[in-house]
């Protein structure tokens, strides 16, 4: 074959081919690649937090004991990410491990702030000595605050903060009617009660029917109230007495 054959031949394939379609196929490649570099340097500026910054977070909401120190301690690494890169779940959960924080919400705001609005714990009752109950119940753990006042002792297994709790309120509002002040109440691990009044007589209430025998308490109180000195603790586990525990006697026993 001659190099003239061989020429036409290459023209005639060449005429064959669809033009339209190869600079279509280009055109899109080259936007396709166009978008991607786009897509791409937007992605680094939105995760530049030089670029845009988070310049300011608002906090709302009443605060007793969580300090503007404490909340800033938490959120400084996450506040060194960009205003888009910056995730509010993970700055709410930073925020809700603060001992006196009970719940925080976190939105962005354009351009640059964050919002939050923080709900602190409302402590109700001492719980086992070192915890704190909350006024549903639930435990928490945080660094004691001379802002709070004379709050209840509470103390029971775990698990049964709530049981506890909803007792005391029923058993101190009886008390309380009738001129008594209950200062704690605990659930023993074999789910027996035990209470205490502010003038420090120790009530056993035992397992069963402890309203009723509150109420026998309250109705005999009459009879030792000139001796109340002296009486440290009132069994009232029994179906239909009680029995009187004297301080003197108390003090020998222990003697």
């Amino acid at each position: 074959m001659s190099w003239s054959e061989v020429g036409s031949r290459w023209r005639v394939k060449l005429s064959e081919v669809d033009w339209y379609l190869c600079f279509g196929l280009m055109f899109f490649t080259l936007v396709v690649f166009g978008l991607s570099m786009a897509v791409w340097k937007l992605n680094i500026m939105l995760n530049d937090a030089d670029a845009l910054p988070i310049e300011a977070v608002a906090i709302k909401g009443e605060r007793k004991y969580t300090s503007d120190e404490e909340i800033q301690v938490a959120l400084q690494d996450l506040m060194k990410r960009s205003f888009f890169s910056a995730d509010v779940n993970q700055v709410q959960e930073a925020l809700e491990a603060l001992p006196w924080v009970y719940q925080a919400s976190v939105r962005r705001e354009w351009p640059a702030k964050l919002k939050v609005f923080l709900i602190e714990q409302n402590a109700v009752a001492h719980w086992n000595g070192d915890a704190w109950l909350n006024s549903y119940g639930e435990v928490f753990d945080a660094p004691t605050n001379d802002d709070i006042g004379p709050l209840p002792k509470l103390a029971g297994p775990e698990g049964q903060s709530k049981v506890v709790l909803t007792t005391y309120g029923q058993v101190s509002e009886l008390l309380e009617i009738n001129g008594f002040n209950l200062n704690s109440l605990s659930l023993s691990p074999r789910h027996a009660w035990h209470g205490v009044l502010d003038n420090g007589i120790l009530l056993e209430l035992g397992r069963e029917d402890k309203m009723a025998r509150i109420q026998r308490f309250i109705n005999v109180f009459p009879t030792l109230e000139k001796q109340v000195k002296t009486v440290a603790k009132v069994d009232l586990r029994y179906d239909t007495g009680l029995a009187v525990g004297w301080v003197n006697a108390q003090k020998r026993a222990s003697k």
